[in-house]
Parts: C-alpha cells; structure tokens; sequence
C-alpha cells in the first residue's frame, strides 16, 4: 500500500479490511475492479472517491453509504460476500479461542474425508461440468470457485498421505475447469493462473497423468494468445512424458492437442500425422474412470480434426466438420459453437460465404446465451473477413 493509505486503526467496514488483506491501495482495487468488470461482463464501475466512502461505511452526514445495484453486483462478485457484509464493521474481537475452535473443526472436517465424501465431491465436479458444457462459464463460473475454496480448506487441513493426495488431484480437475472457463470467458491472464495452482495440486497428487494433462491444457491458453511455437514444445514434451506413464485415451488426447497446436502454427502435415496417432490411441472404451476428464470419442476427435482442417484452409473440413456436427450430443453447446464457427471459417475459405454465414449467425446466438467471449471474438473476426470480401470490385457485385 501507498504511505498515504497505511492505517494504524482498525478497519471501518469489511471491505476496507479486504483492501488490506489484498494489500492494494484504492487506486490499485479500482484497477483490479475494471478489469473484473471487463472479464466477467459486469455493468457496474466503482471509482477511487466513491470507493473511499464505501470503505468508511458512512456518508458526511452520518448516514450509511449505498452503492448503485450494478456497483455492489460487481463488489459482490468480486469479495465473494454480499454488499450488506461488505459494508458492515468487521467483527474486531476474535478471541483466541474462537481461532482455535475453528481449526479444530476444519482438521476435524479434514479426517472425516473418506471414500463416500470423495465420491460425492466428484459426482459434484460432474454435475458442475455438465452445467458448464451446456450452460456456459457464465452460469457454472462461480460454483467451480466455490468448490475449489471448499476443497483447498478440506486438503490443507488433512494430515492423510493418501486422502491429501486424493483431494489434490480433485483440485486439479476443479482447477483445469476453471482455467478453460476463465479462457472462455477471455480472461486469458486469470486462466493462466488457474492452470498454475492445477499443475501445483497435480504434483502434490503424485498422479504423472494429472500433471500432464494440466500442463497440456495450459498449452491452449498459449495458442490463445498466438504463442504457437511455445504450445507445440509444451505438447510435445508432454506427449513424450506421457507415452509410457498414462493409459490410451489420454494419450490419445495429447496426440489430438498436439495436432492443434501444430495447425495453429501452420504446420499441415505434422498436424495431420498427430490426429493420426491420435485416431489410433483412441480406445473402443472412451470412459475415464481413473485419471484426469477427458471429453474425446470418435465424434470429439472429428470435431477437433475438422478443427485443424479449417485452421489449415483444407476443403476436407467441410465434410469432416459436418459429419461431426450430425453426431454430436446436443447437451456440449460450447462445443457446438465452437464446431459452427470451424464450419463458417471453412465454408467462407471456399467461397461459400452464405454457407458460412448462416453456421455464424447460429454460433453468434450460441456464444452470447452462454457468454463465451472466445468464440464471439472469433465470430467478429471470420464476420469482419466476409464483410471486406463482399466489397464491390470492378465487374463483381457484392452480396447484400
């Protein structure tokens, strides 16, 4: 904190002993709310005067502060704490007793994991990705938070090897989901830390197949950002540290990851000899009972080799793409619009450009019901190449 904003009294309301706890000054959390608001599509704005009279609790006058509706929204996003918490005076007198207590309910809570509670934790994290696949990150975002602070107090309160490791690889499946739905949403920064602490509870799992999935899921967040050359040598060191240590699915999953990070990087054949590899790794037995979630079937590895098809500009993807499109399980919306805008990049790549409009138009009604801010990027790009395309050129009439 700046020398201006360091205190010697006690926190006003429970928002200004957050500031303190998140060592920033105004200037900084207002910063931090911007771009909050900017990731998670937030209405509300929090400025440094109004965020000084917030943290004091009272107006002047004496009367009790009240942020607009969109404001305490965004406040309450962010915190974790409703706006009425936030802006109540923190409790001051908490005896030594009262922390005691609470660490021998957690330690307590921590021995009471067994079999039964793990299993309910991981029926949890399969209704949640559920929710996620078909609903979007803007619906499921803030229960995976949940339940990654609820199973970060469950493992740093257990002293069992065993149950310890059982939660960290736990943490690590919670974690890679909300990296993934952080990118989604087009919090690229956000998503890379996510991918961070799962790579760290991968380790702690000792599990070598949860470290490399976290590690290879990282890798798409570099293709995000156009770091193509650095995703390629991330897959393909993960690939070979996978190939004697994982079993074939997973394996066959990183064959396909590699695929895409080689066609975004412009790689063709390399690409298409990995989802090669990849369609012969593939089990008949696609579940994953142990080990890291993997979504990836006959179906899944078509939609993603279509995918790479139509980064490269191959016509094949049309087919490919469509076929998937005609088997592919209703209830994955995000992969549905992912698969429609591929389709529309591959249309428009041979001149079908109606084709790809229509396949955009549907992908664009798709992205914004479940607030994917990735594939909306990618509609207004393929959108924008379409528009200047149709431009009137001498003797050629443009499209309407």
């Amino acid at each position: 904190m700046a020398a201006d904003e360091v205190h010697e009294s006690p926190p006003r309301t429970v928002l200004e002993q957050k500031l303190r706890e998140r060592s920033e000054t105004h200037v900084e959390f207002v910063r931090a709310a911007e771009e909050f608001a900017r990731n998670f599509g937030e209405a509300g704005t929090v400025s440094e005067r109004n965020l000084k009279r917030l943290v004091a609790g009272r107006n002047r006058d004496g009367s009790r502060v009240r942020p607009r509706p969109a404001t305490a929204r965004l406040l309450e996003r962010m915190l974790g704490l409703t706006i009425d918490e936030l802006l109540s005076p923190p409790d001051m007198v908490r005896s030594v007793e009262t922390g005691e207590q609470e660490l021998r309910q957690m330690l307590s809570a921590a021995r009471r994991v067994n079999t039964e509670v793990l299993a309910l934790l991981h029926e949890q994290l399969t209704a949640v990705r559920r929710l996620d696949r078909q609903l979007g990150a803007a619906v499921a975002h803030d229960e995976v938070a949940t339940k990654i602070r609820q199973v970060v107090r469950l493992r740093s309160h257990s002293l069992t090897p065993d149950t310890r490791a059982e939660l960290a690889a736990l943490l690590a499946e919670f974690g890679t989901l909300a990296g993934w739905q952080a990118l989604d949403m087009g919090a690229v920064a956000e998503s890379w830390q996510h991918y961070e602490r799962a790579k760290e509870s991968a380790h702690e799992s000792e599990d070598v197949a949860f470290e490399v999935h976290s590690a290879a899921e990282q890798a798409f967040v570099l293709i995000e950002v156009n770091e193509t050359a650095t995703a390629v040598e991330l897959l393909r060191t993960t690939e070979q540290r996978a190939c004697r240590a994982t079993g074939r699915l997973l394996r066959s999953w990183l064959a396909a990851a590699y695929g895409e990070a080689l066609a975004a990087h412009g790689q063709r054949s390399e690409s298409l000899r990995a989802f090669d590899r990849a369609a012969s790794l593939l089990p008949s037995d696609a579940s994953t009972p142990d080990g890291p979630y993997v979504v990836l079937d006959p179906v899944h590895l078509a939609r993603w080799r279509g995918h790479a098809l139509a980064r490269v500009g191959e016509p094949e993807a049309v087919d490919v793409l469509s076929s998937a499109l005609s088997r592919l399980d209703p209830t994955f919306t995000r992969a549905e619009t992912g698969l429609r805008v591929d389709l529309a990049t591959a249309f428009s790549a041979m001149g079908e450009r109606e084709q790809g409009r229509l396949h955009a138009d549907r992908a664009a009604v798709l992205a914004a019901e479940i607030g994917s801010a990735r594939q909306q990027r990618r509609i207004d790009h393929l959108r924008s190449s379409l528009k200047s395309s149709d431009t009137v050129q001498p003797g050629r009439v443009s499209r309407p």
